[in-house]
């Protein structure tokens, strides 16, 4: 029995065919008018209006408080995004594979070894010099030490597109238990997995994540609010997350870094 159920994230109606010919579950976003065939996270206890702050995590919210207790701990429950996806194990012995057989469909065996499957981790040192001098300015002023790859940590990487003080003012909102680690862990680190993207076996493990994650939230949004302007800052929620998502789950979890692939099912040949 395949006991691994994926749901892909959507904010397009017409992609409603191309999810299922994947055979994903399909779950639309926000509160754009969608046809039947969706997963909503409109229904139910939900955060929906808050979608465009919070992108995807408008989504686990709704999954936390409606639907945890429907899962067990053989199920390996993971996220993917209409335009990144989960790569099998067999993607790269035959070049010639359309894309929906290189995606993950089965649980493959060296997962049992692991709690959580994390996307490859991004590397802040391949930033281009000519995108720090247009985006980060301020953050090199900031921490001019950063114009040698070396010392482009997460930190400066957040700071340059997201605003300056923006990362160290939400890390004193965090709880006692993990703050100073998490301030350590984007100040010493110079890579992350990705994209909110992971895959996970344990429900209460998931559910003790979303219990810290949206406390956070929560916090932040005294601070933060809503009035926010610009892509680096109205989505700041979901890439508060971005970066802490990694950090938590490897604190707390055995976890496992996994490849993914970008392909926009928007494009006409995408499957």
């Amino acid at each position: 029995m395949n006991n691994l159920k994926i749901f892909c994230l959507c904010i397009h109606d017409e992609l409603l065919g191309k999810v299922k010919k994947l055979n994903y579950i399909p779950v639309a976003l926000g509160g754009n008018s969608y046809q039947d065939g969706w997963l909503r996270d409109n229904i139910g206890k939900n955060i929906s209006h808050k979608n465009k702050y919070y992108g995807e995590y408008s989504f686990h919210y709704w999954l936390w408080q409606n639907k945890m207790d429907t899962f067990n701990n053989k199920d390996w429950i993971g996220f993917c995004a209409y335009r990144r996806f989960w790569l099998n194990e067999n993607h790269t012995s035959n070049s010639n594979l359309l894309f929906r057989d290189k995606i993950l469909r089965e649980v493959p065996e060296i997962w049992n070894n692991y709690d959580v499957i994390l996307a490859d981790k991004v590397y802040m040192d391949n930033i281009k010099l000519i995108k720090i001098l247009k985006y980060g300015k301020l953050a090199l002023v900031n921490n001019p030490k950063s114009i040698f790859k070396k010392n482009r940590n997460i930190k400066f990487h957040f700071d340059m597109f997201h605003g300056i003080g923006v990362l160290d003012k939400a890390i004193n909102l965090l709880n006692i238990n993990d703050r100073e680690d998490f301030r350590e862990y984007v100040n010493n680190n110079n890579a992350f997995n990705p994209a909110n993207l992971f895959i996970c076996r344990s429900n209460s493990l998931m559910s003790t994540y979303y219990q810290t994650i949206f406390e956070w939230f929560n916090n932040c949004e005294k601070i933060f609010g809503f009035d926010l302007k610009g892509y680096g800052q109205m989505r700041i929620y979901g890439f508060l997350a971005e970066r802490f998502l990694p950090f938590w789950f490897n604190k707390y979890a055995k976890c496992l870094d996994w490849p993914i692939v970008f392909n926009d099912l928007r494009s006409e040949n995408s499957i």
